[in-house]
């Protein structure tokens, strides 16, 4: 098994657009309607969007691979790129994305500590998460990982009010 990572960059915008809407679709299209999908989607990925987060200097994305091949990507948040204003001691994952045939390969644990490394080289106190509280298998994965529920906050899919639970670890 071979995982590595490199951080993205605007060139690699059409690659992180389709992954983005790779994985989004894999993992929440069974749930929502696809008017609600479409609309988050077009919102969420669109060119414009990703360029914008691409260029705000508080936030970074990571493709990571898997015997060399993209399988999925990380993007955290410091400062005011935060999806929620958490202070400047705070590091957020706001996106934690694997293709669903490169699940259960560790990926997701080597994202999160990659994710724990900028956030200790950064002095921050805390990082921080919002999941789906209907996604039963992050949530898991999450507290396996040290995470706890600390809060919740309001996640629009499309028309649809949805609950996000927000996710803590302390950094010593």
């Amino acid at each position: 098994m071979n995982i590595d990572i490199k951080q993205c960059n605007l060139e690699d915008l059409l690659i992180l657009q389709e992954i983005s809407y790779e994985t989004f679709n894999e993992t929440f299209k069974d749930q929502n309607s696809p008017e609600n999908m479409n609309a988050y989607l077009e919102r969420a990925f669109n060119l414009k969007q990703l360029e914008k987060e691409l260029s705000n200097l508080s936030s970074q994305f990571y493709f990571v691979y898997f015997n060399n091949e993209v399988a999925g990507y990380l993007k955290v948040n410091t400062n005011d790129a935060q999806s929620e204003k958490m202070g400047d001691a705070s590091l957020e994952i706001e996106r934690i994305y694997i293709k669903r045939k490169y699940q259960k390969h560790g990926i997701g644990k080597y994202l999160v500590n990659k994710a724990l490394e900028i956030a200790m080289e950064r002095n921050k106190k805390k990082i921080w998460l919002g999941v789906w509280e209907k996604n039963e298998n992050a949530i898991d994965f999450y507290k396996k990982m040290g995470f706890v529920q600390t809060g919740a906050h309001s996640f629009y899919m499309g028309d649809e009010e949805q609950t996000d639970y927000i996710m803590t670890k302390t950094l010593v």
